[in-house]
């Protein structure tokens, strides 16, 4: 049984439709990412997979359960963990504090919710930063700060919304690396992305481009990208040439 099942999901704005008859599947500790540009659907993908949004049609199954109108509260404690586009940790709380907060999610006792949170700031290479306050952090660390709070939650799937967006490559590439390490903490991964092909290709086991909110394609980052309709909507002529090199 697939962790994760999206199947024939729909979701209407007015008069616009972000998301049309969407299915997909995720297994325990893979990871995956939805690309394609801006507006192809993958942020509301990711509201109506931890109830944000309420999908007009289709069903969404999580280990086991239907939550297809779960509140995001109940599908963070299903196992739900997200990290946003916009990273607003509390600046005036250590680094330390605010992964805490994840970890209060399962536990009432600070001593314990410290023990969690900094294991994963170890797991992330922020050891060193944990008792600096949020506030004045450079966008790498902030990154792996909001990576951190949702991590201490203890998800069994963590939804990345352009994670990597903003940073320079090696920055990228390096908390690729770390991404690619979360199966061992038995968590799958679903990442969104609008441009970072390299991290796609470097991490992931499974591609879905979204274009207008219709899937066009699904396979292995390898295939994907070959394929006419993915360099036509989303990767463009200049890749096309960089593949014949």
């Amino acid at each position: 049984m697939a962790l994760l099942e999206i199947k024939n999901v729909s979701k209407r704005f007015g008069g616009l439709k972000a998301v049309s008859d969407v299915s997909m599947s995720i297994e325990t500790g893979e990871i995956a990412f939805i690309v394609g540009p801006n507006g192809a659907g993958k942020t509301t993908l990711f509201n109506l997979i931890t109830g944000v949004h309420q999908a007009d049609a289709g069903q969404i199954l999580f280990d086991g359960h239907d939550i297809t109108r779960l509140s995001p509260d109940r599908a963070a404690k299903l196992g739900i963990g997200r990290t946003f586009q916009i990273v607003k940790p509390l600046r005036n709380l250590t680094v330390l504090e605010n992964t805490m907060l994840g970890a209060f999610l399962h536990t009432s006792s600070p001593a314990v919710a410290e023990r969690e949170a900094a294991k994963v700031l170890q797991f992330l290479g922020m050891t060193k930063a944990m008792h600096l306050p949020a506030r004045g952090m450079g966008l790498p660390m902030m990154k792996r700060l909001e990576i951190a709070r949702a991590l201490a939650t203890k998800p069994k799937l963590i939804l990345l919304d352009e994670v990597v967006a903003g940073l320079p490559t090696s920055e990228a590439l390096k908390l690729a690396d770390l991404l690619k390490r979360l199966p061992e903490w038995g968590i799958a991964a679903i990442g969104g992305v609008e441009h970072v092909m390299q991290v796609v290709m470097k991490i992931a086991d499974l591609v879905v481009v979204l274009d207008h909110g219709v899937k066009i394609a699904e396979g292995k980052p390898q295939d994907v990208v070959h394929r006419p309709e993915v360099i036509e909507a989303y990767l463009g002529p200049k890749y096309k040439e960089l593949l014949k090199k």
